[in-house]
């Protein structure tokens, strides 16, 4: 019998707490059925870091580069040396992430003007590659999702986006993505969220290190397996229906070189 195939679209595998057991974090996923893992950038360092990560797991893990919004608030980085270092490695990325918007942390006007210049840029960007952009939006979805529109962009990912299921619904009109993380089984925003998106709109992620389905446990690439769960309980249908439209949603919108 074949294997599920699932895809983790949104994770961080440079963080540190994968220093001491990375190869096993990556063995774990792809022995349940993980054939993709895109880990996201949150500043030039991690991107580096990233790549390399990339390199070393070929053709399992993929690199997406971006700055963190809350890291825009005390790094000196000027988006040309960020945009720089993109273009110079496009060939390198399937994506540009992770960015957006953050208006739980960044709440003063100036910070949010700060966030909302990068954006645009990356998102002008996103396009001028013909790259997809992976947008984080907490406490700002309906917001990240007016820039996206503003700036015509048509690849868009709004990781465990926390806004109203109503925006997201306006979203999909444009044909943009929603990428569910394991939380969901503690998230009635979540739930609500899935509910309201058609499965053509879905993704898998994992948030790794964070959005675990016990928030006191680190997360894990693998657990995208429960996302897929829970979005199969929510929409009755059955699990490996959901792993291989999802899969086939990233497939379309990445430009990934798989092993298998």
């Amino acid at each position: 019998m074949e294997k599920t195939r699932l895809t983790d679209v949104h994770c961080h595998l440079s963080d540190p707490s994968f220093e001491e057991d990375r190869d096993l974090v990556v063995k774990r996923a792809t022995d349940i059925g993980v054939v993709a893992i895109v880990s996201n950038s949150e500043n030039l360092k991690d991107a580096v870091e990233v790549i390399r990560l990339s390199e070393k797991y070929k053709g399992i893990v993929f690199a997406a580069v971006g700055v963190h919004p809350t890291n825009l608030l005390t790094c000196n980085e000027s988006f040309e040396k960020i945009r720089e270092f993109i273009v110079s490695n496009s060939k390198k990325i399937v994506a540009i992430g992770e960015v957006g918007l953050d208006y739980f942390y960044g709440k003063e006007d100036k910070e949010r003007e700060v966030m909302k210049l990068f954006l645009k840029g990356f998102a002008k960007l996103s396009k001028e590659l013909d790259l997809p952009i992976i947008v984080h939006s907490r406490s700002a979805g309906k917001y990240a999702i007016e820039i996206m529109k503003e700036m015509e962009v048509k690849k868009v990912i709004l990781h465990a986006f926390d806004g109203k299921a109503s925006f997201a619904t306006q979203a999909i009109k444009y044909g943009y993505f929603f990428s569910i993380p394991p939380s969901i089984v503690r998230s009635q925003q979540k739930r609500k969220l899935v509910k309201a998106v058609k499965l053509e709109n879905l993704l898998l992620e994992s948030d790794a290190p964070v959005l675990s389905p016990d928030p006191k446990t680190r997360n894990e690439p693998k657990n995208v397996i429960i996302s897929a769960q829970e979005i199969s309980k929510i929409k009755e249908v059955s699990l490996e229906e959901v792993a291989e439209k999802t899969t086939q949603n990233a497939l379309r919108l990445f430009n990934f070189d798989l092993e298998w």
